[in-house]
């Protein structure tokens, strides 16, 4: 079944995290712009190219015809890491700010596109990056990517931020999708066992995801009973972590096991899920 996701909430998502992106990247030196990022192989300046070239994809704008040489990069593992770096090679000698200014065209234009959309379209079939759903999703799945790459160009550069607000609360409803399969095919969970994920601001906590194993690990709005174990982490600590930014051994110290150790071990080492 395709999944329902609200238009007007995601396309607010959208523009909230390419208004925080674009503030950022205007504020950057051209030598802040070649940094390297969490990503392995890419820069600042290709993250933005990155995000440029699936927008113009989707306005329409034919790819780029270039050759990529697997071997030659070992962060391209699939189709679509062929099609990311395409567009990342064809316009890595684009300025900052003329990629800035493209960036800036592109996102306004594509926002204008999906404020128009009607329903019928916007809940229609569609390849996503996770395999055929609706429209809407793969545009739940856009805010999930920008967002994760705002926030690798943010710790390239050193100036953190947007870790809260409407875009942040879509990130984790895109990451909960996943936790099923993080919880009970990665970690090997079995029937029986349960999970929270407990996140934080740092402080406090605002939100809890929920994975029970029944017949299969599935995310759920409550737990039956108490949890077998509970991971609490700040959210930035949770989306690294899941989307593979950090080692498994990274930012450990910044989360807290309350429950069984060895399957809060066995989830921790087979946190990272994203393609």
């Amino acid at each position: 079944m395709a999944s329902n996701v609200p238009k007007e909430r995601t396309v607010a998502g959208l523009g909230e995290v390419w208004a925080s992106l674009g503030g950022l990247l205007g504020g950057l030196s051209d030598d802040e712009w070649k940094l390297p990022t969490p990503l392995p192989g890419w820069s600042v300046h290709d993250n933005v190219a990155h995000i440029v070239g699936t927008e113009a994809m989707l306005a329409g704008e034919p790819g780029p015809s270039l050759e990529i040489d697997r071997d030659a990069h070992a962060h391209v593992r699939n189709d679509i890491g062929v099609f990311n770096e395409q567009w990342v090679e064809s316009l890595r000698a684009v300025p900052p700010s003329e990629l800035l200014a493209r960036f800036r065209e592109l996102t306004a234009a594509r926002l204008a596109t999906l404020e128009t959309m009607s329903d019928d379209e916007w809940n229609a079939e569609s390849f996503t990056p996770a395999g055929k759903d609706s429209f809407g999703r793969f545009m739940q799945i856009r805010v999930f990517d920008c967002w994760l790459h705002e926030q690798d160009i943010r710790d390239a550069v050193g100036r953190p931020g947007h870790e809260s607000g409407l875009a942040v609360d879509i990130v984790l409803d895109e990451m909960a999708t996943a936790l099923g399969f993080v919880v009970g095919k990665k970690a090997g969970a079995v029937a029986g066992q349960s999970v929270t994920f407990s996140l934080t601001d740092g402080g406090s906590v605002v939100r809890e995801l929920h994975v029970e194993v029944g017949e299969r690990a599935a995310v759920v709005p409550a737990l039956s009973g108490p949890a077998t174990v509970v991971l609490t982490m700040p959210v930035g600590v949770m989306t690294r972590r899941c989307a593979g930014r950090v080692d498994p051994d990274d930012l450990l110290d910044q989360v807290v096991i309350d429950g069984d150790l060895a399957l809060a071990s066995k989830i921790l080492e087979n946190q990272s899920y994203t393609i």
